[in-house]
């Protein structure tokens, strides 16, 4: 991943901590605090009283990256309000990791003036302007044509087998499959319709009166021509007559 044209851009570092110390104190505790430097930009974290073999500062500064230029200088001091400041440790923090990457959270080792280890220091590195390769890619738009013929098709459904029948006695041999009886009508069919309503489930009924004569009573004689009833008790409202 190329790193070119650095120049002018920002770089963020965030001091954390320092661990394993050197002590250069043998009664008390020591006050140590770490100084950065970037070409001629330098910055100094605040102290961190009685903070001993592992102080922490949690301190951010910004830097303007100079092309060419991909290295911190670390040193830690301990404070001293008599005599001058001692020299624990110093280090040197690559910046190729954050520059290709974006972020670099490393521990770099310190040394003594005289090459010994003298603890390490944890930093925190952020550079924005990173080259990362693209996570997202353009919806493929749908294409309209044809379908395609698939590669794997169902196999064809199993043909009924043939089944061949012997000749008859008579010698006259059966008539061609289908030529006796209509063709089958790709529509469902339905009963014919009789043209009435469906007949009824209970008996017919007898003939109402007055259709059809009853015959003659046999225990009463034939009344002669121009015989009548005698008049029947008369309607409401009437008087019988005198006699």
């Amino acid at each position: 991943m190329t790193t070119h044209g650095i120049h002018g851009n920002l770089l963020e570092v965030t001091v954390v901590s320092c661990n394993k110390l050197k002590d250069t104190e043998w009664i008390s505790r020591q006050d140590p605090y770490v100084c950065v430097e970037y070409g001629s930009n330098r910055s100094r974290t605040r102290t961190c009283t009685d903070g001993g073999k592992n102080p922490t500062f949690q301190e951010k500064f910004v830097y303007t990256l100079i092309e060419g230029l991909r290295e911190l200088n670390v040193n830690v001091w301990n404070s001293n309000t008599v005599k001058h400041d001692d020299f624990i440790g110093s280090g040197k923090v690559q910046l190729a990791k954050a520059l290709s990457q974006g972020f670099d959270d490393s521990s770099w080792p310190l040394q003594t003036k005289t090459g010994r280890h003298a603890g390490e220091v944890r930093m925190i590195i952020h550079y924005s302007s990173a080259n990362k390769p693209a996570t997202s890619h353009a919806p493929v738009a749908p294409q309209y044509g044809p379908p395609q013929p698939s590669l794997y098709s169902a196999p064809p459904p199993p043909q009924p087998p043939s089944v061949s029948y012997p000749p008859p006695a008579g010698g006259f041999p059966y008539p061609p499959g289908g030529g006796g009886y209509p063709a089958p009508s790709p529509y469902p069919s339905y009963p014919p319709n009789s043209g009435g309503y469906p007949p009824s489930p209970y008996p017919p009924q007898p003939a109402p009166y007055g259709t059809q004569p009853y015959p003659p009573n046999p225990a009463y004689p034939p009344q002669p021509y121009g015989s009548y009833y005698p008049p029947g008790p008369p309607y409401p409202g009437q008087r019988p007559p005198p006699y």
